[in-house]
């Protein structure tokens, strides 16, 4: 049987899983990233519980094991170099060469990309957007991600950082974002921005709190947010109205450059459903270029929450370059 690992690094902790040809998840296992502050402990365990794994699935199958190769979903991921280059969010710091570290245990295929990237290719392989050749992901999170795919590949750039759609520059001398710049798209819908304008919609309008007057500032999540908002607290609602009139603005934006068939949605803060899809889909109407009208829609990713990140990574194996 044909196998391929599909690697998710986050800052915390990494999830990775044995995946058949056809998308299903046979195994998984678990490392906690922020335990480790080099490279070559976390390859020799994260090589473990590969080599565990595969070992479990031949006593299973009663036959051997084909690896295909080992796909990488990680913060700053490039696919060029098969390197993690210099992650504000990991423990393990510099310019990590995960490629060169994993051949010392595999001979077998290695390919790299950020977590977006993965995402969009897994929905490309195993989701939604099969069949499609042109269509773009974001990914809504602590941060907000995106992956980009044009004539069915991954687009990457010079650099193997293209698609950071998350960074575009919504309003000028905004917000801080944690890239160093002001404004991004980033610090106002993903959580924390959910978050941030919540508390500052609730401190401009105390009157018309309803659902989380007792819940300190720091306790308010995007979860709570929109519970309050299918409740109909009207901060809660003004709060999902504001961050789907923002994103809908930046994927109008996107679809110039690309002409996607579809945007995907994908993340915890779009599981709120019609309080943010209602606005947003409003807003893309409002601003797309007319020519653009009626080509593209707005969904929601297809794969299950808990295995687009391992999916994604297994996926960027089957990538087009």
């Amino acid at each position: 049987m044909k196998y391929s690992i599909g690697v998710d690094m986050g800052g915390t902790n990494t999830d990775l899983g044995l995946v058949t040809e056809n998308g299903n998840i046979v195994q998984r296992r678990n490392l906690p990233t922020s335990a480790y502050t080099e490279l070559e402990p976390y390859i020799r365990d994260l090589m473990r519980e590969v080599e565990s794994m595969l070992d479990t699935q031949r006593a299973i199958d009663g036959e051997a094991v084909s690896l295909e190769g080992i796909g990488v979903g990680a913060p700053n991921g490039n696919f060029y170099t098969g390197c993690v280059d210099n992650a504000p969010n990991l423990t393990i710091k510099g310019n990590l060469n995960f490629a060169k570290e994993i051949h010392k245990y595999r001979d077998v295929p290695v390919v790299l990309s950020n977590d977006a990237n993965a995402a969009a290719y897994g929905e490309y392989v195993y989701g939604g957007a099969k069949g499609m050749k042109h269509f773009i992901m974001f990914t809504l999170g602590t941060g907000v991600g995106s992956g980009i795919v044009v004539d069915g590949k991954l687009v990457h750039g010079s650099t193997g950082a293209a698609g950071e759609l998350g960074h575009n520059i919504l309003v000028p001398h905004g917000r801080k974002c944690t890239c160093g710049r002001e404004g991004c798209l980033e610090t106002y819908t993903s959580a924390r921005g959910i978050v941030q304008t919540y508390l500052e919609l609730r401190r401009e309008n105390p009157e018309r709190e309803r659902m989380l007057k007792e819940v300190p500032d720091s306790e308010v999540t995007s979860k709570l947010i929109g519970e309050a908002a299918h409740q109909g607290d009207p901060v809660a609602l003004k709060t999902w109205e504001m961050v789907g009139d923002w994103l809908g603005l930046a994927m109008a934006n996107s679809v110039t450059f690309s002409a996607p068939e579809a945007i995907f949605l994908l993340g915890g803060p779009a599981q709120v459903g019609e309080p943010l899809l209602r606005p947003l889909r409003a807003a893309f109407e409002k601003y797309l270029l007319n020519i653009y009208a009626g080509s593209c829609q707005i969904r929601m990713s297809e794969l299950k929450a808990n295995e687009v990140a391992i999916l994604g990574a297994a996926a960027l194996l089957k990538m087009k370059v």
